[in-house]
C-alpha cells in the first residue's frame, strides 16, 4: 500500500504492541514504509548496564544539504486495562471517523503523517533538494536513556549533521493549529529526608518528630514563588509530588520522613542555580520553631534525581516562520508559540540543530481509547508537506 495515506501508515504502526522497552514490530514497520522511498536505513540497538537494550532507527534521504530531521518514537505506554477500552488497543479499528488505539497520538501519529508527507511530496515533486532524514527512538516514554541521546551521538560521530528538526509530538491542546512549541521548562526532581528520633506519641519529650520539622521545609520550596516567569515562559513552579512516613503505628512518631518534589524551571535558571536556591531555601527553614519549639534546627538529607532536563528556547527564525505558516495555510489559524507541558526529547536535539515540535492534539493520549480523528490524519499531513516545501525553499535561498 502507498506511504501516501496517513491513515493506512498509522493503522500498521498501531497494530505492532510497541510497549517500551519492546519493538513490537513498529520500527521495521516504518522501516518497510521509507525503504521504497529511497531511504537509507539504518537501526542501532543502544545499551546501559542494568537498562533493556532499547532498538532504534535513523533513515536519511539525500546527501547533501541543507538537511532537515523529523524526529520521534514509536514506543508507546502500556494500554492499561484493555477490556475498559470499546476497541482492542492494538487492533487500530476505525470507527465514527476516528482511528482507537494505542499510540494514535502520542505519537506514532505524527510518524505516519510525516511519513505520508514525505511520500506525497516525492511523488509530486521529487525528493527534496538537501536531505530529509528519520530520528525515531523506542526510549521515549520510558527511561530515555537508550534513546534519542544515544542516537544522536551515534549518528553525529558517524557525521551526521543537521540544520533543523521538527518532533511530532502531540502539541495542540484543542484543534490543529493551536500550538507550536519552540521550547521547553527545565526540570529538576529530588528526595528530602528529615531525620528525628523515635519514640512513644505519649511522650514526645523523648523524641523528636520529623513530621513536624518536615512541614516547614516543604512550605518553604512551594512559597514565595520562584519568579513571575518571562517574556517567553511561564512562571517557574515546584510541587511536593509525595509525602512519606512509613509509619504503620498511630502511636509512635517515626524516627524519619520524606517527601519528593519537581519543580519545573524557565530561562531565569540553571539547573545548578535552582539547586543552589531549593539548598538555600531549605537551610533557611530548618531553623523555624514554630512547630518545634526548643528545638535544635531540623536535620535533612536530600537525593538529587539523576538527569535534569535544561531550559531551551529555540529563536530560529526561518524554522520557525516556516512552520507558523504551513499551519497557517492549511488551517487558517495562527499557531500560539509556546513553551508550556513537560519535557520531550527536544531537550537532546537541540544541542545538535534548532528544534520545533508540532503534532496532533493530546487531548486522549496516554488514556484508555487513546483515538485521533482521521480529518486530523489528512490535515496535518497537509501541514507537514507544506512545511517540507517551506523550510527547503527557504533554506536553499542566499
Amino acid at each position: 500500500m502507498s506511504a501516501t495515506n496517513p491513515v493506512a501508515n498509522l493503522q500498521t504502526l498501531v497494530r505492532c504492541p510497541s510497549v517500551t522497552p519492546a519493538e513490537g514490530g513498529a520500527l521495521s514497520a516504518l522501516e518497510a514504509m521509507l525503504l521504497p522511498l529511497g531511504f537509507k536505513v539504518e537501526r542501532m540497538v543502544a545499551t546501559e548496564p542494568g537498562m533493556p537494550d532499547i532498538e532504534n532507527l535513523y533513515a536519511r534521504l539525500g546527501t547533501e544539504g541543507p538537511h532537515l530531521m523529523f524526529a520521534g518514537h514509536t514506543d508507546v505506554v502500556p494500554p492499561g486495562d484493555e477490556a475498559s477500552w470499546r476497541h482492542p488497543p492494538f487492533a487500530a479499528e476505525i470507527a465514527d471517523g476516528e482511528l482507537f488505539g494505542r499510540g494514535a497520538v502520542d505519537m506514532k501519529g505524527g510518524i505516519a503523517c510525516f511519513v505520508a508527507a514525505i511520500a506525497r511530496h516525492i511523488e509530486k515533486h521529487g525528493a527534496p533538494k538537501g536531505s530529509i532524514s528519520f530520528l525515531i527512538t523506542g526510549d521515549e516514554e520510558g527511561p530515555a536513556v537508550n534513546g534519542t541521546e544515544k542516537l544522536l551521538k551515534w549518528a553525529a560521530e558517524k557525521g551526521e549533521r543537521w540544520d533543523a528538526c521538527l518532533v511530532g509530538e502531540p502539541t495542540n491542546p484543542d484543534a490543529l493549529g493551536d500550538m507550536i512549541k519552540i521550547g521547553r521548562r527545565g526540570s529538576v526532581s529530588g528526595r528530602v529526608t528529615v531525620l528525628g528520633i523515635q519514640g512513644h506519641a505519649a511522650y514526645p519529650h523523648l523524641a523528636d518528630n520529623p513530621v513536624r520539622g518536615l512541614l516547614p521545609l516543604a512550605s518553604a520550596l512551594m512559597a514565595p514563588p520562584f519568579d513571575t516567569g518571562t517574556n517567553d515562559f511561564p512562571p517557574s513552579n515546584l510541587e511536593v509530588t509525595s509525602v512519606d512516613v512509613g509509619n504503620p503505628a498511630t502511636n509512635v512518631i517515626p524516627a524519619r520522613a520524606s517527601f519528593a518534589f519537581n519543580i519545573r524551571f524557565n530561562d531565569v535558571w540553571t539547573a545548578d542555580a535552582v539547586k543552589a536556591e531549593i539548598l538555600r531555601r531549605l537551610d533557611a527553614a530548618t531553623a523555624d520553631g514554630l512547630l518545634r519549639p526548643d528545638r535544635k534546627p531540623v536535620r535533612y538529607d536530600i537525593a538529587w534525581a539523576e538527569r535534569p532536563s535544561h531550559v531551551f528556547l529555540t529563536r530560529n527564525n526561518a524554522l520557525i516562520a516556516s512552520l507558523s505558516e504551513a499551519v497557517e495555510s492549511v488551517t487558517a489559524r495562527v499557531p500560539q508559540l509556546s513553551t508550556t507541558g513537560g519535557t520531550s526529547d527536544a531537550r537532546f536535539i537541540k544541542d545538535y540543530c534548532p528544534v520545533v515540535e508540532f503534532g496532533l492534539v493530546g487531548q486522549t493520549m496516554h488514556m484508555v481509547d487513546e483515538r485521533v480523528a482521521l480529518a486530523d490524519l489528512e490535515t496535518l499531513t497537509q501541514i507537514y508537506g507544506t512545511f517540507i516545501s517551506r523550510w527547503f525553499d527557504n533554506a536553499l535561498l542566499p
